[in-house]
This record gives structure tokens, sequence and C-alpha cells, in this order.
């Protein structure tokens, strides 16, 4: 604008600036139509004229130069119009200009003259025009003594080439001989003019056909003068320009080579004496790089960088020797992102030849690197983080191994660090990028410097695959429209299966890593860790975060994406990872292979292996396929649940055919189902197939996965078997045990075993030293055995003993009796009892194993069958159980002869088996001959024992008592003439009684609670069917009266079982001929009132009443039953004895009180039969200061009122005695009372109860009691 003004002159009217646009003198002869009608109002005529006359003032033409550029820029087509009229007005303007330019020597008006003449060229778009112009600049320059005034014209032709590229060739073509002069140029002293020339070659050799014509001149003469050229610039203008057009230069190989052979042979004349040498643009580039002008910087590195584009491997040698990775490396910490771009990119190219890692710039530089990665990381360039991220990777991978690149713990610590901040960006590229740099990171050459950064590592994988996680659960975009949106969909899964693969070789390389340092003991653990301290920073601690990472995160990502895409290259990365952690962490090898088997691992692999590999392609997927079979099958064989885990001779004949049969399984499952069924004749490397297709078949139903048909599965492992027994193979153990559980597993209820192939079973079975080592526990693996008979009776005794000792529960909970109706059966037991009930001589095994197997399993098959036999009361198995138990114990007594207890074995469960059989028989039912004869055996059994044998003489006497008490009086009685003709047993039973003055609280408590009950019996039987005595059984009757007047606490059934010997001994006047009471020392003669009594003394009955009253108190039904059927025995005794005393015994103030404390137990505690019939007596011996007549009212007022229906039998049977008692004694005050009970209990017999009838035989405390006997 200044110019402008200046031009002008003072501001004045509008007219008079218009007025300085015009020539004057000719204006008036110039038509108005070149006048143009906008502003600026300019004559393009008078521009014309007044341009060119040497009298205007250079200031005017300046403006009106400026005002023409103005017109040119605002109204183009107007004043294009103007001008194009005729083509001489155009040649004639343009020549006027070009005159202009060539004599002025202002620079302000020569880029005046230079852009308008450009504007006006690109504008016209005239050929004519144009070759005006390039004629007017040939002819200047060639008429041109000297270089010193040709800057104008270089530049305008500079500028024109710039404006029309198409000039170029046009150039080079039509005026070559413009070269020579531009070759002056370049030599000529002034910065300027060689600044234009280097700007105008840069625009020539910018057109590859100029550059081909022209590329023997440069290779000629060009090359070393421009190198020259650029190596002594000065001048910004001139460097610029300089590498402007080596920019343009380096884009063609051809100078590439001709620029860096010219650098090599001044880099080989360097320091040789004579004519100075040759420049090398790696020097002259260095020095560049060296500037501090960033503009340089970034030239320079962008020229480096299009040189080694062409080939790295020729020309980075020339730049490495040149040093210049070093100040690359230097300028990485630069502000500027675009210089660091640069740097990065070179640095990228350089590191493609190995000189640049031998040189160990990279040991000089790495440190540079991860700061500026850290440095770049803060800012918003993406396109920087990946250029960063890229060179790290190429280092991180291309360094050799022998050169340490980090020297230190802590620079390697960093290096993680900014890894795991560039895979953290949202950004996924940068993200992709930062993955491919950490699977180059962990490499154990680079984590090598201790101590070893173990959780860094392991914060940097976790980072890693949190990524790759969230990643690939975005959910893709399934829009509706059509082909293109499938496409987008398709490239987004073919994104997440790279990036998951890049992810997964980076976590396969930190697997690879663990393996290395197990051979590095330093590098087990931080040798700088604090005694004491938790060690996180350790190899196992790692290796166990690794499993988990792959449990967690691995897996479910690659099944993940397999639901979509199933890529060969990452399904092999995949599995080599998998197979790789059962190195790392062997101790949890079996656990992972178990986890993986059931995760239906096995189906996969052979998917992979039948889709992929079916056709000898993706061999390394194959190998990689099976190897991970391999290592799992044999990690789930090493380590099996329910069998015995293999020889190594059984591993090492497994290892063999997988080896060899494993790569050759590349068929689908059908196909594999029809190579095992073939019976053809199948040679050695067939076999060693079919071993491996059953053996996975086994391990992956065995891991419930049942990827084939178990129908097709059935008939195939038969047709197999069939084709090893007519081949007359032995096969390993393994593949029959893998056989037989298929078959028991695959069988269906309604489909059996062809005889053939139970035989070949059978024949396979018999080669084997011990079923054991075939044996799996499975209860389908028993119905099996027990199904086929030709199986059972060979092998069914071992595979029952192999089922017990195999099952991990001691069904403890079962042999609970109150609980063992309402809790429900194990699956095991129930398939078992289904067994049971279907085949009921299988118990006969049972009891053989009760016998002769280890206690612990003796045990368990006693409780089974104590469950079967108690839940099973329909199952009638007693006359075989017993007939079984004799043969054993008839065997038992041959073998042992005078001492069986010495080696019972488990004779003790066989017989509390017995008792239990004995126990469920029913009531009243006569005794066949077989019972006889067990009565027999087993009383000689006991004859044969010491009262040491409690585990023997308990379960004897259990069923010795049982016996008694649960048949007809007449087997009773042949039952009993039985046992008394074993003197042993009587003079066994008579030393258990006399513990009991001495052992009332010791382990034996509940075998002297049998041996009394027993000898009650006994003496009860004898006495009431004149048996005849073979043995007396001795009694101290002091002894007795003494623990009953005195009874020890927690001991209500012995104190019980007494009271009931003593019973008896009472109703029948202690004259029974089994039993003798004797003293226990010399007794003084009685006194003349108990003459009566004897052997009792009036002392020892009151003592022995007052017992009875404690034990009463004590509200223990057991005892209250066996306390009051003792008081009547006594008082029946007294009263036939001695009336008064048993007047007195009866009318103690204490029983009133005794019987007012049983009654505070509640309401309708009276109707107790305990109670009932303790009032009955005391009403029959006419006790009314205990009893009196209005509260016996008070009590059948009581019963007339409860509901009856609902009392037991035995409490029924009371009532009514106590009843007749009152009736009989005239104490009714109250006949309607009377009445109505009388008629409440005459329409209630024992059957129409409605109280549940309460069991007679119980065993209480592992002693069999019979109630009634207790009670009655």
């Amino acid at each position: 604008m200044a110019v402008r003004e200046a031009a002008a002159g003072p501001r004045g009217p509008g007219r008079d600036e218009e007025t300085a646009l015009l020539y004057e003198r000719a204006h008036s002869r110039h038509d108005p139509c070149w006048l143009l009608p906008v502003p600026p109002r300019l004559c393009l005529a008078c521009v014309l004229e007044l341009l060119p006359e040497p009298c205007v003032s250079l200031v005017r033409k300046k403006h009106v130069l400026s005002c023409f550029r103005d017109a040119l820029l605002r109204h183009a087509s107007l004043v294009m119009q103007l001008v194009a009229q005729d083509q001489k007005i155009c040649i004639h303007f343009i020549s006027m200009l070009f005159g202009l330019l060539c004599n002025v020597e202002d620079g302000s008006v020569i880029d005046l003259c230079i852009e308008v003449l450009i504007q006006l060229t690109t504008q016209l778009k005239l050929e004519q025009t144009v070759h005006c112009l390039l004629d007017e600049c040939h002819k200047e320059l060639c008429n041109m003594p000297s270089m010193r005034g040709s800057l104008a014209t270089l530049t305008l032709l500079g500028k024109l080439v710039d404006a029309i590229p198409p000039l170029a060739d046009k150039l080079v073509m039509e005026h070559s001989n413009l070269m020579e002069h531009l070759l002056r140029g370049l030599i000529y002293p002034n910065e300027g003019v060689r600044a234009s020339v280097c700007y105008l070659y840069g625009k020539l050799y910018s057109s590859p056909v100029a550059a081909e014509m022209l590329s023997g001149h440069f290779r000629e003469k060009l090359c070393p003068l421009f190198l020259s050229t650029l190596d002594g610039a000065q001048t910004k203008e001139l460097q610029i320009n300089c590498l402007g057009w080596l920019r343009q230069l380096l884009k063609y190989d051809l100078f590439v080579s001709v620029i860096m052979n010219e650098s090599s042979l001044a880099e080989s004349t360097e320091g040789v004496e004579g004519p100075p040498g040759k420049t090398s643009l790696p020097l002259v580039l260095k020095k560049l790089l060296l500037s501090r002008d960033e503009t340089l910087q970034v030239a320079s590195a962008h020229c480096i960088t299009a040189v080694l584009v062409h080939s790295p491997a020729k020309h980075a040698p020339a730049f490495i020797h040149a040093d210049i990775p070093e100040f690359l490396f230097e300028h990485l910490s630069s502000s500027s992102e675009v210089l660091v771009w640069f740097s990065y990119n070179c640095l990228i190219l350089l590191a493609e030849e190995p000189l640049f890692f031998s040189k160990c710039h990279t040991v000089y530089g790495i440190e540079s690197v991860v700061r500026s990665l850290q440095g770049s990381l803060r800012m918003n360039n993406t396109e920087l983080h990946k250029e960063g991220l890229l060179l790290f990777a190429e280092i991180l991978t291309r360094q050799p191994e022998e050169i340490k690149l980090f020297t230190s713990s802590t620079m390697c610590r960093d290096a993680g660090r900014a890894l795991q901040e560039a895979v953290n960006s949202p950004v996924l590229e940068v993200a992709a990028e930062a993955v491919k740099a950490i699977s180059a990171f962990l490499r154990k050459d680079h984590q090598s410097a201790l101590p070893v950064q173990y959780r860094e590592l392991r914060a940097l994988l976790e980072a890693m695959l949190n990524r790759c996680a969230d990643f690939s659960q975005t959910p893709l975009n399934r829009r509706p429209l059509g082909h293109a949106s499938s496409r987008d969909s398709n490239k987004a899964i073919l994104r997440r299966g790279k990036f998951l693969l890049n992810t997964l070789e980076g976590f396969r390389n930190a697997c690879r890593l663990a393996m290395e340092f197990q051979s590095e003991p330093s590098a087990h653990e931080n040798p700088f860790t604090a005694p004491g301290a938790e060690k996180e920073d350790t190899l196992e601690a790692f290796s166990e975060f690794l499993l988990s990472a792959c449990d967690s995160l691995c897996i479910p990502m690659v099944m993940r994406h397999s639901e979509q895409a199933t890529h060969p290259n990452l399904m092999e990365v995949f599995l080599s990872i998998l197979h790789s952690l059962f190195v790392i962490v062997p101790h949890m090898k079996e656990k992972f292979s178990k986890k993986l088997a059931s995760s239906s691992f096995i189906r996969l692999t052979l998917e992979l292996k039948a889709r992929f590999c079916s056709s000898l392609s993706h061999s390394d997927l194959n190998q990689v396929c099976s190897s991970f079979l391999y290592d799992m099958s044999l990690n789930l064989l090493s380590a099996p649940e329910k069998t015995e885990p293999p020889s190594q001779e059984e591993l090492s004949a497994v290892s063999a055919f997988l080896q060899h049969g494993l790569p050759e399984i590349r068929s689908r499952s059908p196909e594999s189902l029809a190579f095992l069924s073939d019976r053809q004749y199948v040679e050695g490397i067939a076999r060693q197939r079919q071993y491996c297709i059953l053996l996975l078949f086994y391990l992956a139903y065995i891991h419930e996965d049942r990827f084939v048909s178990e129908a097709e599965l059935f008939v195939a492992v038969q047709s197999f078997l069939l084709s090893l027994q007519d081949q007359d193979e032995r096969p390993p153990l393994t593949v029959i045990r893998a056989s037989i559980y298929l078959l028991a597993i695959c069988q269906d209820k309604d489909d059996a075993l062809d005889e053939a192939v139970v035989s070949a079973i059978r024949k396979f079975l018999e080669g084997i030293p011990d079923l054991h080592l075939v044996y799996i526990h499975h209860p389908l693996l028993l119905r099996f055995f027990l199904l086929y008979p030709e199986l059972m009776s060979r092998f069914g005794h071992r595979v029952l003993e192999l089922w017990f000792s195999w099952e991990e529960s001691s069904y403890e909970e079962l042999d609970d009796v109150s609980s063992a109706g309402q809790s429900p059966l194990p699956a095991s037991l129930a398939a078992l009892f289904y067994m049971l009930r279907s085949s009921p001589s299988i118990l006969l095994i049972l009891l053989d194993l009760i016998y002769s197997s280890p206690v612990d399993t003796a045990r368990k098959v006693l409780i089974v069958l104590r469950t079967f036999l108690r839940r099973n009361e329909d199952v009638q198995v007693g006359g075989l159980i017993r007939g079984h138990f004799l043969l054993i114990l008839q065997h038992l007594l041959v073998e042992h002869g005078a001492s069986p207890s010495g080696d019972s074995g488990n004779l003790p469960l066989l017989l509390s088996l017995l008792s239990l059989v004995q126990l469920k028989n029913k009531s009243e039912q006569e005794l066949d001959s077989m019972a006889m004869k067990l009565l027999h055996q087993v009383s000689k059994l006991c004859g044969k024992c010491s009262p040491a044998d409690v585990d023997i003489l308990q379960p004897s006497f259990n069923f010795l008592y049982w016996s008694l008490h649960q048949t007809t009086p007449s087997s009773q009685k042949r039952a009993a003439a039985v046992l008394l003709s074993s003197t042993a047993l009587i003079e066994l039973l008579e030393k258990i009684l006399a513990l009991t003055w001495t052992e009332v609280d010791s382990p034996r408590t509940a075998l002297l609670c049998s041996a009394w009950l027993l000898a009650a019996s006994f003496s009860a039987q004898q006495h009431a069917g004149r048996l005849q005595v073979h043995q007396t059984l001795s009694v101290e009757l002091d002894q007795v009266l003494k623990v009953l007047s005195f009874p020890k606490k927690k001991a209500a059934l012995l104190s019980a079982a007494i009271l009931c010997f003593l019973r008896t001994a009472l109703q029948q006047s202690f004259s029974s001929a089994l039993v003798a009471l004797v003293p226990s020392r010399a007794q003084p003669p009685p006194a003349p009132e108990d003459t009566a009594l004897a052997p009792l003394g009036t002392s020892q009955v009151l003592s022995l009443v007052i017992g009875l009253q404690n034990l009463l108190v004590q509200k223990d039904p057991l005892l209250s039953y066996a306390c009051v059927a003792c008081l009547e025995a006594l008082l029946d005794y007294l009263h036939a004895r001695s009336p008064d005393i048993a007047f007195h015994v009866v009318s103690q103030p204490w029983n009133r009180f005794l019987l007012f404390t049983l009654l505070d137990a509640g309401e309708s505690s009276f109707l107790r039969p305990e109670i009932l019939r303790l009032m009955t007596l005391f009403v029959r011996f006419q006790s009314s200061s205990v009893l009196s007549r209005e509260e016996v009212g008070h009590v059948l007022q009581g019963a007339a009122l409860a509901d009856l229906s609902t009392l037991s039998n035995t409490t029924l049977q009371a009532l009514r005695g106590f009843f007749l008692q009152v009736q009989s004694m005239g104490l009714l005050a109250d006949e309607s009372t009377a009445q109505t009970l009388h008629v409440s209990l005459e329409g209630l017999s024992p059957s129409t109860s409605s109280a549940e009838p309460p069991l007679d035989m119980l065993c209480l405390g592992g002693v069999a009691v019979s109630l009634s006997h207790i009670r009655d």
C-alpha cells in the first residue's frame, strides 16, 4: 500500500488517483474498451505504452504494475478477455514485461514483473506466449556475457517451470544448450545466482522425462559440482534450494547411485594429499544435521530417508560410518515433532543394516529412544507414536543377542513402562505397534540385567492382555446395509484377529522367556529382596501369573474370536502357548491339563487338524497340535483321578505310539470312528494311529467331552477289540483300560455286548497281572463287570474290592439308624444298590470282602450292606447271607481252631452284619436248621474267646440274644438248649459278669450289658423249659445288690440289664438250676427275721428299694421299665415270704415323693406305662399313704378325658391293668367315670390304636435289646 500511495501522490479526489494509472499523452487515442470498468480503473493500452517509456519514473511503473497484478488477481477473466483479443497484443505484452524485467535493477520491480509474467502466462494458457517467453529467456541468457545479470531470468524460468510443470520437458528438449548456461551459473560466485540455478534444476528434475534426459548431464558434469555447491552453501536460500533439488534427485535410483558413488569416491580420497577431494553426501547431510536451523535439520533427515529408501543395505553403511545415527538419536530429544518423526524414519531404515548394531549405535541411543517415546506419548501426534514404536520394535527385534541392549535393570524397567503406557493408548494403531514392540522386548538378552523385573513384566503383560480383551469385546457395527456392511464387519473381525495374534505372540515370547530363565539360577528371584519379605519378584510367581493370565484372558479371548473366525496362524501360536505352560509351571501341568480337557480342547485340537492339516498343509500347525495333544495326554494319564497311575513302562509305551500316531491324525470324528472300526488286517503304523484315536476319545470322555456318538463309539470299540483278538495282539494296558471304560460308558441299558467281545475282554484281562492296573472307579464300570456272568464270575470279587477301596467316603453318616431313612444316597451307592436288587448273589461277594479285605474297606462294605438291608426291607436275603456266613465261620473254626480271635481279621464286621440280618427277621418266626447251626457255631466261637475279645463277643452276643427273642416259644426252647449245652459259653459269661464289679465305666460296658441280658434270658428259658444244665453260672448276689444300691452315672443300660437279671432271679425265687447265687465273702448267720427272706436280708431289701427309687428318679425310659418290673418282682417275692415287710416297703413315705417326682414331668405324665404300673403296684398293696382314694379318682378322671386312641399298646395295657386293679380293690368312687373309662378300654383293642407300634428289637449303644424282655 505504501508503494501504491507513493505512486499516486498526495490523497485527493478519486479522479487524481485514476489519472496516475493513465498515460495522459496517449490515453485519449485509446479505445474505451481497454479501460477496466471496475477498480482499479486501469487502461491496458496505457499500461502497454507507459511501462516501456524511459521518461516515466520507476515508481510510477511499479505502481502501475502493482495495480495490474491486483486486477489480474481480482478480475482475471475480465483482464484475460481484453488481453486475449489479439495474440499479437499478448506477445507484445509478454515481451514488454520481459524487457522491463531485464532492464531494471530494483528487486521489488523485478519480483512484480516475474509475478505478473507468471500470472499472465498461466492465465492465458496460450502455447505461443509460453514459447515467446522461453525464447526471450533463452536469448537473454545466450547473449549475456556473464552470469552477473542472469538472476532475474533464472528466477523467472524457475518459477515458470514451477507454475507450468510440463515446461520442464519442453525446456530440456528444445533449449538444451541452456544447460551449459546453468552449469556456468552453478559455479558463479554469487550465491543468489546459484540459488536460482539450483531452484531451476530442482524444478527440471521433478519431471521424470526431463530427469531422464538430464541423467547423462548430471552424471558427467553436474554431480560433483552440485555436491560441492551444497557443501559450500552459506546462505539459507542456497541451502534450501540445494536440498530441494537433492530431494528431487533422490526420487530416482539412478541419481541416488551416482551421488552415493561420488560420495564413496570422496570418502576414499579423504586424507590423501593433493588437490581438494570430492564431497561426500553423508558428510554434507551430517553437517546440516549439526546446524542449529530446524528446517535444515528436517530437510537433511528427509534426504537421508530418501536415500535409504532405495536400498538400505547398499547405502546405509555410508551414513553409519559417518556417525549419522549418533546425531539422529540426539535429535530425538527435540521439541519439533517433524524433526523427531524424520529421525525415527531414518533410524528405522538404518536399523535394517547389521552394521548399525555392530557399531553399538543402539546401545548408545536406546536411552534416547525410550525417553523420546515417553515424551511423544504425551503428545497428540498419532503418527509420531506409531513411528517411535516402530523404531523401538525394530531395534528390539534386530539387536544381536551377544550385544546387550539394556545395561541396567532400571533402563529395562523404564522401557517396559513406556511400552505399557503405549499399549494403553486409545488409538488402536498405536496399541498395535506397542504390542509388536512388547513382543520383541520379551527376549532373554533384553531382560537379563539383574535383578529381573518380574513385577514390571507382569504389569506390562497385564496391560497388553487387558487392552486386547477390551478391543475384542468391542461390539461390531452390524447395521443391515447389505454387502458393504458385511465387508466392514469382516474387516473388523480381521483387524481383531491380527491384534489378537500379535498379542498372543507377545505372550508366547513371555512364556519362552520364563522357560529360558529356568536354567538360570541367578534369575529365579531378586537377590536384593529382604529376608522374610514376600517374594513377588520371582520366576515362580511370574510363571504362575502366566498360567493364570492364560486361563483367565488368553483362552476366553481366543475362544470368543474362534466363534467368528478361525485363523491357523493364530491357533498355532495359541496352542504353542498352552504347550509351553506345561513346562513353565510343571507342578500345575496335570491340573491345567484336566481343565483343558474338560473344556473340550481335545475336540478343538482334533478339529483344527482335520480342517487345516488334512491335505498336508499347515505342517507347523499340525506339529504344534500333535505336541500339545502328546503332552496333555501324558499329563492326564500321569495323574488320573479314579485309577492307578501308570507305571513308567506303561507311560513309555503310550509315549511311543503317541509320537508316531498323533501327527498322522488329520481326519474328522466320523472318519476316525470308521478307521477305528476297520476289521481288516491292520499294520503297525495304522495300529498306533488306532491306539491314539482310542486314547483321545477315552481322555475326552473321562473329562465329560463326548463329541462322538456313544452308540457309534460303542460299536467301533467292539470292532477294534475283535480286530486285536483276530491278529492275536496284546495291546498296552492303557488301551485295554480305555477300551473297557468306553464300552462301559457308552453301553445303553438295552444294548449288550456280543459274547465274542466279552470273551475277548476276558482274555485280555486274564493276561494282566492284576485288575487294578486297568481299573477305573466309575459306577458304570462296576455295572459292566457285574452285568456279564462271564466277567463277574472271574473278576467280580476283585472289581468290588477295588470299588470299595477307591470310594472316598467312609459312609459313616449312612450308618446312623435315625437318619438312614431320610438322607439321599450317593449316586455311586444308588447304582450299586440297583445291581444288588437285580442280582442278590453279589451279596455273597460283598460278604467275602468283609471277611478278606483290609479293615477300612471291609468297614465300608459292612456299612453299605447294612444300609442296603435297612432300605430294602422287601429284599429277602437273610438265608443267603446266613448260609454263606455259616460256611465262612466253619472255615474259620477249622482253620484257627483253639484261638480264632488271634486271626479274627474282619470277623467282627461279619458278625455285626449277621446280627443285623437277624434283627431284620420278623418276630415269632421259627428257627430253621441253618439258624440252629449258626447258633451252635457262634456259641462255639464265643466259647473259644476270652473276655478281652470284645470286638467278636459283642456282635456275637447280640446275635444270640436276638435269636432267642425273635422266635416262637418252641424255637426259643430249642435255641436255649443249644446254647446251654456250650459249657465254654457259660464259663465265659461267668467271667464277663464278674468284671461288672470292677469295670462299670470301662469300654467293655456294652459287652457287660449284653452278658447280663443273655444270662437273664438263659435263666428264664432254662427255668421255663426245665432244660438240662451242663454248667452252672455263679453270680455274687451281694455284689449285684451293691451295684444297684449305689448305681454309677452314665450306666443306665447296664443297670437295666442287671435289673432284668435280678428280676428273673426274684421271679424264680432264687431257685434257678442254672444260676447259682453265691456270697462274695463269708457271711454271718442270718437274723431270725431274715430267715424267711433268704438269701436276701432286710437291710439288703431296703437298700435295694432305695436304689430302685434313685434309678427311677433318673427318668430314663428303659431304666424305668426295668426298675418297675424289678420292684414288682421284689414285692411279689417279699409278699410271698413276709407280707409285713412287703407292706412296710410299699408304705415308705419316699414312695409318695417318688411318685409325685415322676408325675412332675407334664400334664399327661400319669399316662406313661411305667408310672401306671407303679401306681398299680401301690394300689395293689393298699398303700393309701402313697396314693389316696381321691388321687386314684383324679387319675381315672384324667384317663377318661384323654384321647386313648393316641396311646401306645403298652400304655393301654398298663392303663387297663391299673383300672382293673382299682376296680378289684373297690376304690371306684365315681361310677360314671369308671363306666366311661371301662367302655373306652373295652372298645380299644391293641390293633385299633392309632399310635405307631414301637419297635421291640433295638440296638442301643451297640447292645441288642428287646424292650419286651426289659419291660415284662
